[in-house]
């Protein structure tokens, strides 16, 4: 009875008996600074993914190819469109529609307009991620690409369709360059555009009488722009002459690349997005100005040449 009244007495005080209780299980501590450190990091992994307001790279890296970016949007499909891009479907329900006219201008050439559904262009991004319904657009002309389009207007010059019947089409891409697809197809339009003879393009037309001597021919150094410095490239037999180097600038300078190519080709200057059609046997010229600092790649779609590396700084 003594140890009884006793143990009452030191349960009422606050006190355990060891002899009579088992002990009390302690609180997983250990457990719950685990639980709060996970939490912490994952807060900060958050933070770190949402950015502060930031937005995709809106251009190519310098000196890169192009890369597909990680837009997830669609399904990206193993086909491509005949030019190395890879398709990306979407269902037909708000996909991008896109459809094209050839208005004869009256100086030279053609006005192309493109009129476009469920879809904008958007040259400030593009490189990166694949957005719904965003991107650009390629012209081609018999299957040969002639320009990217990053607006619904386009002149097409009558020197860059040859005499004789041709097919004229545009496509959608979006910003990482995969073609956007509806069913396995490309989302494109076509229309057949006649060429004339040398000098007798479409919408052609004389102000007056004709000469009764020939116009002075224009060379390539009083057509291009003025430039500080000029490099000049010949591709033959998928070779590049001279080799390729690097060119470098001062930031503002204004740069001219001449190129001859024994076959139809696009010239592209990464990093500034600039592309110029390089007809077959023929030079063309592409005038830009520096206003970029950094190493970027001079190289041709088609044949995938480097022909020379602007450094600017």
């Amino acid at each position: 009875m003594t140890h009884v009244r006793a143990e009452a007495s030191d349960r009422a005080d606050g006190v355990r008996c060891e002899a009579c209780d088992p002990p009390l299980p302690r609180a997983p501590r250990r457990t719950f600074r685990t639980a709060a450190l996970i939490a912490v990091l994952l807060f900060f992994a958050g933070v770190a993914a949402t950015g502060c307001g930031g937005r995709a790279t809106t251009h190519h890296k310098p000196g890169t190819s192009h890369e597909q970016a990680s837009g997830s949007v669609g399904l990206l499909l193993e086909t491509e469109d005949g030019a190395g891009h890879r398709l990306r479907e979407v269902p037909a329900g708000g996909a991008p529609e896109v459809r094209i006219t050839a208005r004869p201008d009256t100086e030279d050439g053609w006005n192309l307009h493109l009129e476009v559904k469920h879809f904008r262009f958007t040259p400030d991004s593009t490189g990166g991620a694949a957005l719904p319904g965003a991107g650009h657009a390629h012209l081609e002309l018999d299957g040969r690409k002639l320009a990217r389009l990053y607006g619904p207007w386009f002149h097409l010059p009558a020197a860059q369709v040859p005499e004789g019947a041709h097919t004229l089409t545009v496509r959608l891409y979006a910003d990482d360059h995969t073609a956007w697809a509806v069913a396995g197809k490309p989302v494109e339009a076509a229309v057949p555009l006649t060429g004339g003879a040398p000098g007798q393009g479409a919408g052609a037309h004389s102000h007056g009488p004709a000469p009764a001597t020939p116009p002075k021919a224009t060379t390539p150094e009083a057509a291009a722009p003025q430039a500080d410095r000029t490099v000049t490239v010949t591709i033959r037999d998928g070779k590049v002459a001279p080799a390729p180097g690097r060119t470098e600038l001062k930031r503002g300078e204004r740069v001219a690349l001449r190129v001859t190519s024994d076959r139809p080709d696009t010239l592209h200057v990464h990093g500034y997005d600039k592309e110029l059609a390089l007809p077959a046997g023929q030079e063309a010229t592409l005038t830009l100005t520096a206003d970029r600092t950094g190493l970027f790649e001079v190289e041709t779609h088609g044949s995938r040449l480097v022909l020379t590396q602007l450094l600017v700084r």
